[in-house]
């Protein structure tokens, strides 16, 4: 019996080709406007804590 696993030829493409597209940074974007957030929640926490 053959083996078909090595009788295809194989593909080869790029991170781009393989993923179908480019990657926007989103998620990155997201992070830091969700980090950034915090912290100024905490702050505003914190001065109003104060009185």
């Amino acid at each position: 019996m053959a083996d078909l696993r090595n009788s295809e030829p194989s593909v080869v493409e790029t991170t781009t080709e393989a993923r179908a597209g480019s990657t926007p940074g989103v998620a990155r974007n997201v992070l830091i406007f969700g980090t950034l957030l915090v912290v100024i929640i905490f702050a505003v926490i914190v001065l109003v804590g104060r009185t």
